[in-house]
C-alpha cells in the first residue's frame, strides 16, 4: 500500500498498544516502525536493473524478517527515555504487529510480497485492494485523530483507533468477496464464450474494488476485460498473443526474472529490435491502442540488445492519446 496508508496503520497499532502509557508517542513509534520494511528501496542504486526486480517487497517483507526486526527494535526501544518503562513484551508484541501487518497489507496489493523468504520466492499476492485506497486508509486516520485530539486525555482514547483497525480490516475482508463475485462474472463469459483458460487473474482498479480488469490466460494467448460491480456491464473480451517465443534468445536471467514477477500473466511484442513485456499482475492501466498497436496495458520492460552480445533491461510507459 502507499506510504501514507502504512504510516496509519502503524500508528493506529502504536497508539492501541502503547498510547496509554506514552501518549502519542505511541502513534509516533508506530509510523517509524512500520515503515522500516519499505527502507528496501534505499538498496535500489546497488542492484543491476534485473535485481532490483526482486529487491523491493524482498526479505524486508518476510516473515522471517518481522520475528528478527521485532526482537532487534523492542531490545532497542527498551533503552530509549520515551520506552524504557515499558515492559520488552510488550514492546515486542507491538514491534511485530507494526511490521507483520505492513507485509500482509502489501500481499493484498497485486505486487505482493515475497512473505516466505528465504525459503521461497513466491511472491504472495491476494489481489483484491490497489494500492491507494481511502476506503482503507480513512477509517484508520479518523480513528488516529479521535484519539490523539478530541480524546486524548480520556481512559477511551485507544478505542477509537481500535475501531478503525476493525472497519478497515473488514474491509480487506470484503474486497476477498467482492473479487470472488468478480471471478464468477469472468468465468461465466469465458464459459460462455467456449475459452478455457488454465488460469484467471482479477486486479481491482481505482478505488473501492468497484472497478476490476480480469485476465484469462490460455496456451498461447491472454484475453482481458473490464467488470464494473455499479454498471454491471456486459464484459468485452480481448485477446493477445502471448508470444513466448520471442524470449527464446534473450539471458535467462533476465526471462526468468520477468516470467516471476508477472506470475505467468504477460505478453512479449516486438518493437523495432527491441522486446516489450507487459505484465498484467503488476500493471493494469487499461488497453492502450495507437493506430494499428495495440497494448494490453501501459508500463512495460524493454529489452534492448547490446552491440556486445548483452542485453540492457529498461522500461517504458504509453500515454494515454488525446481526444
Amino acid at each position: 500500500m502507499d506510504s501514507l496508508t502504512q504510516a496509519a496503520l502503524g500508528a493506529a497499532i502504536g497508539e492501541v498498544i502503547l498510547g496509554r502509557k506514552i501518549g502519542y508517542k505511541g502513534a509516533a513509534i508506530g509510523v517509524i516502525v512500520a515503515t522500516i520494511p519499505d527502507l528496501d528501496i534505499v538498496l535500489l542504486p546497488f542492484y543491476s536493473s534485473v535485481e532490483r526486480i526482486s529487491i523491493h517487497r524482498g526479505f524486508s517483507h518476510s516473515i522471517l524478517f518481522s520475528l528478527i526486526g521485532s526482537i532487534l527494535i523492542a531490545f532497542i526501544l527498551t533503552k530509549l527515555k520515551w520506552t524504557k518503562q515499558i515492559s520488552y513484551i510488550r514492546l515486542l508484541i507491538f514491534c511485530w504487529l507494526a511490521l507483520f501487518t505492513h507485509m500482509l497489507l502489501d500481499a493484498f496489493t497485486t505486487y505482493g510480497t515475497q512473505l516466505l523468504l528465504p525459503f521461497s520466492n513466491y511472491r504472495v499476492s491476494f489481489d483484491s485492494v490497489n494500492i491507494v485506497d481511502p476506503f482503507y486508509t480513512l477509517p484508520l486516520l479518523l480513528g488516529l485523530i479521535l484519539g490523539l485530539t478530541y480524546f486524548r486525555n480520556k481512559d477511551s482514547r485507544s478505542f477509537y483507533s481500535k475501531v478503525g483497525l476493525a472497519i478497515s480490516s473488514l474491509y480487506l475482508l470484503l474486497t476477498l468477496g467482492i473479487k470472488s463475485y468478480v471471478n464468477q462474472k469472468f468465468d461465466e463469459v469465458l464459459t460462455s464464450q467456449g475459452i478455457e483458460y488454465s488460469s484467471l487473474l482479477t486486479v481491482p482498479v481505482k478505488i473501492g474494488s468497484i472497478s476490476w480488469y480480469g485476465v484469462a490466460k490460455t496456451n498461447n494467448s491472454l484475453f482481458i476485460g473490464r467488470y464494473n460491480n455499479l454498471s454491471q456491464n456486459p464484459i468485452t473480451l480481448t485477446e493477445f498473443p502471448i508470444n513466448d517465443y520471442l524470449l527464446n534468445n534473450i539471458p535467462i536471467e533476465i526471462s526468468s526474472t520477468l516470467k516471476w514477477f508477472s506470475k505467468g500473466f504477460y505478453t512479449v511484442a516486438e518493437s523495432n529490435g527491441k522486446l516489450r513485456l507487459y505484465n498484467m499482475q503488476c500493471d493494469m492501466q487499461g488497453i492502450r491502442t495507437y493506430r494499428n498497436y495495440k497494448a494490453p496495458t501501459a508500463f512495460y520492460f524493454e529489452i534492448t540488445p547490446l552491440s556486445n552480445g548483452n542485453y540492457d533491461l529498461t522500461t517504458g510507459m504509453h500515454k494515454k492519446q488525446k481526444k
